[in-house]
């Protein structure tokens, strides 16, 4: 570090205070020379940057010969003006990404431009990957213990990513709203296959080598996921709740859930010619402060018309009353409770729960949290009077079923409470 730049990052810290001496500091100071590489990546107009960027790529894709003479560059980049052309390679010169062989008049990239090419190159994969940021860390988590490198701080990434899904779905199980759980349902069946990646890498770490906190967050991270994976059932139990508590707007079926998503898919002016002449505008009086305006006209009424304290109602419109079509259960509920009605021995939670489909074991999964609850629905009480309990193993144990859409599921068993130890 240059004399100039060691007095500018002085600058930073509080008197008496040495850069080398801050902790947090201490890693990046020693890699100085990489940061310096990705600084001159990037430095620079946001075209500029893109064009040095797509240079350094295609000299360094090409690995059977990986030196250029001058004459090559300028014919596999002639689609670049020689003005710009030669720009972007003394940039990359001047900050050693490139190298300049003079005795032999070769290009290379150097050691540093090539780590940070590889490193972007990773980034660039799964950036077209939906929700792949969890598969990015994977495979940052997977490399690095192949090599004995593992680093806490992309094991500390996964796991923050994963605090903030499940932040995110469970704000949309308290929000009640239809629509952000189906959305944050979508939203787990996305990511679904890189927590199954994720999964993989986790089981394959072993606590040797590893400290005590590398080790810590890879227990942490093996706990979010599993309960991540269980919020499927959440999210169908709560869309059940709702789905039973839908308004039918006509005879025909048509509920206000289905209304209410038809309308999201319409576009303003669509909405606006469905509302003309159906909705009263009323302006705003921007300018008077409502608490204010309401006081004085409190003020006025009780002045002004003292015997104003009765108001009547408008005469109800005629309303067409329609029966309320019959709400049928699932299918899955009944023949749960026949399967559990009169068991008389263990019965593991993948044969009760895997069949037909991922979003029936799903249901069903949801369907044993009820056994044994007293304030249910009338038509979950049979299910939850049963005299069956339902136990999960220990160490989030996850059973591989690989059928029925279901790939793994959480170990447990269901027990007659006659025969529980």
């Amino acid at each position: 570090m240059s004399e100039r730049e060691e007095n500018s990052l002085n600058e930073f810290f509080a008197p008496g205070i040495e850069p080398q001496d801050v902790q947090q500091l201490f890693p990046l100071l020693n890699a100085r020379t990489f940061i310096d590489a990705l600084i001159a990546m990037f430095r620079g107009g946001n075209d500029e940057v893109l064009v040095r960027l797509m240079v350094l790529r295609e000299i360094g894709l090409r690995a059977d010969t990986p030196e250029w003479s001058p004459q090559e560059l300028n014919s596999h980049f002639s689609f670049i003006t020689q003005s710009k052309f030669s720009t972007v390679l003394n940039r990359l010169r001047e900050h050693e990404l490139l190298l300049w062989d003079a005795e032999r008049r070769l290009y290379q990239l150097s050691t540093a431009g090539r780590m940070v090419l590889s490193a972007l190159s990773s980034l660039l994969n799964f950036s077209t990957e939906q929700d792949g940021e969890l598969g990015f860390f994977a495979a940052q988590i997977a490399a690095g213990s192949s090599v004995g490198k593992l680093s806490s701080e992309a094991l500390s990434h996964l796991l923050a990513r994963l605090a903030e899904l499940e932040g995110e779905f469970s704000q949309a199980v308290t929000s009640g709203s239809e629509f952000r759980l189906r959305a944050a349902q979508s939203k787990l069946e996305s990511v679904q296959k890189w927590m199954d990646k994720s999964n993989e890498v986790m089981r394959n770490l072993s606590a040797d080598g590893l400290d005590e906190t590398t080790w810590r967050l890879a227990q942490q991270i093996g706990q979010r996921q599993s309960k991540l994976m269980r919020m499927s059932s959440v999210f169908q139990r709560e869309l059940a709740a709702i789905a039973r508590q839908q308004v039918h707007l006509s005879q025909g079926g048509l509920t206000s859930s289905e209304l209410a998503a038809w309308l999201k898919q319409r576009d303003v002016d669509e909405l606006n010619e469905l509302a003309a002449e159906q909705l009263a505008c009323t302006p705003e009086e921007t300018f008077i402060l409502p608490d204010v305006m309401l006081d004085n006209t409190e003020d006025f009424i009780a002045r002004e018309q003292p015997n104003r304290h009765i108001s009547t109602m408008p005469v109800p419109a005629e309303v067409e009353y329609v029966n309320d079509l019959p709400y049928e259960p699932p299918p899955q509920l009944s023949e749960l409770t026949r399967l559990l009605n009169g068991l008389d021995a263990s019965l593991s939670v993948s044969d009760a729960v895997v069949g037909g489909s991922f979003s029936s074991a799903s249901y069903r999964l949801s369907l044993l949290t009820f056994l044994g609850e007293q304030n249910v629905e009338p038509e979950l009480a049979p299910l939850a009077e049963l005299p069956v309990t339902l136990r999960w193993h220990e160490h989030n144990e996850l059973h591989t079923i690989n059928r029925d859409e279901v790939a793994f599921i959480s170990n447990g068993e269901l027990l007659p409470k006659e025969t529980q130890t």
